[in-house]
């Protein structure tokens, strides 16, 4: 009998030591779980941070792509505005160049002066040859009748300035000429040629004169054709403020008309 209350004493004991190792084990399974869990949570909550990051990274990067598109879109439009605004001008300039020529039409083919465009501005362009003597301010019969022709279609042209402007080659001033240098000379004779364009009707607040003796010439010095070139008078149309310098490809100085290459004096 006690040999059996010890069998079942021992085998007790064995059932009991099983059930707390079991026990015992089921307790670390699950501390186990419980670690994953919140290891796989912090993974989750660590991807799901990246992810709202990788989202508001895109949704700025598109906000910043819309306002781009938006502000090229605008500058575009303000692109093709300003570039309408552009052709309306230079076909404004064209017209009024076209026109200026239209009327100088006669005095051009007779080869007695030309209209040019240069620096962005509408010049006519005399030769000094048709309206001084060599060395002379004083304006040839000739000349005088030029300069009242010029008056005539120039006095159409409204709202606009004149300057006179008198040019030289680079020679210098030989007696028996009163002048010091060519700055005296050229000077001299822009203002004869205002004084005669005011003469026959130009209004003088509308003028100046100026000098530029052989610091602005249209040709080489180097020749006597190239020095014929450069003895010039000139009227230029000054622009308004609003004008601007650039012009159509299509009118530039050598496509007016050409006075004929004949000698002429200085």
């Amino acid at each position: 009998m006690a040999y059996a209350f010890l069998k079942g004493f021992a085998l007790a004991g064995l059932a009991g030591a099983a059930a707390f190792g079991w026990s015992y084990n089921a307790r670390n399974v699950a501390i186990r779980d419980a670690g994953q869990i919140r290891q796989a949570n912090a993974t989750c909550e660590t991807r799901f941070g990246d992810c709202a990051k990788a989202r508001d990274a895109e949704r700025q990067a598109r906000e910043a792509t819309e306002k781009a598109a938006n502000e090229a879109a605008t500058s575009l439009n303000a692109s093709r505005a300003e570039i309408e605004e552009l052709r309306a001008d230079a076909e404004k300039r064209v017209s009024a160049f076209k026109s200026l020529t239209e009327k100088f039409r006669k005095m051009i083919d007779s080869g007695k002066l030309q209209v040019v465009l240069r620096h962005g501005r509408m010049v006519v362009k005399l030769p000094a040859g048709v309206l001084f003597a060599s060395g002379s301010a004083e304006l040839s019969n000739e000349g005088k009748d030029e300069c009242a022709e010029v008056a005539r279609i120039l006095r159409q042209v409204q709202d606009r300035r004149f300057m006179v402007a008198g040019h030289t080659d680079n020679v210098p001033i030989a007696p028996p000429s009163p002048f010091k240098n060519n700055l005296e000379l050229s000077t001299a004779r822009a203002l004869t040629v205002a004084e005669h364009l005011i003469g026959a009707g130009m209004n003088p607040s509308r003028l100046v004169a100026a000098g530029y003796a052989e610091h602005e010439p249209v040709r080489e010095n180097t020749t006597e054709p190239g020095r014929r070139e450069n003895r010039r008078i000139e009227i230029v149309l000054l622009p308004d403020v609003t004008e601007l310098p650039t012009v159509s490809p299509e009118i530039r100085e050598t496509d007016a008309g050409a006075p004929p290459d004949a000698e002429a004096k200085r």
